[in-house]
């Protein structure tokens, strides 16, 4: 299928924004366990397959995130390589690389893949409808030993979950 050109240049870039946005909320929810985030990056009837994580409904991805936040997990996400083929005025496949670092009771692990999504614009809304995740690399291991106080020494103000992680509070971080 020939990608889609929008004739209004404008829109078509407020439109690849508004998805770069959304990959991005996808990443401060998941890291941050911001629940109303990662609902965010994806329309109720979504569906995710997510590896072993993961398949099927959307919510069956949200069920399992909220397990393993549970756990306070460490998790950093950065999305790159973001590549952008509109379909339709209101349908794209994007595919993102991802690297992950991952820390939960005495494992972690580095992975890197690629989500591959639709995206679906509903009024002006651009979220994830459909996504594959797919793996290209993983490294696991043992968490190093010891508190994370130990761990990150004079390194503060640490991450951490939704609410007290320091992004929440800009007007306190501003003046």
């Amino acid at each position: 299928m020939t990608p889609y050109r929008n004739p209004d240049r404008l829109t078509e870039l407020m439109d690849r924004e508004a998805i770069r946005d959304c990959l991005y909320r996808y990443c401060r929810g998941i890291d941050r366990a911001d629940e109303a985030a990662l609902h965010g990056a994806y329309w109720p009837d979504a569906t995710d397959r997510h590896g072993a994580m993961a398949s099927g409904p959307v919510q069956n991805f949200f069920d399992r995130c909220r397990e393993a936040f549970a756990a306070a997990p460490r998790n950093i996400h950065l999305v790159s390589n973001i590549l952008i083929e509109f379909q339709s005025p209101t349908r794209a496949h994007v595919e993102s690389y991802f690297s992950a670092l991952q820390r939960a009771g005495s494992g972690q692990a580095a992975l890197s893949g690629r989500y591959c999504d639709v995206f679906e614009k509903r009024g002006e809304d651009w979220r994830v409808l459909h996504r594959l995740v797919v793996y290209d690399w993983v490294e696991t291991g043992p968490a190093p030993e010891g508190d994370e106080a130990s761990l990150f020494g004079p390194r503060a103000p640490r991450g951490s979950a939704f609410p007290t992680d320091p992004v929440y509070q800009f007007n306190d971080i501003s003046g």
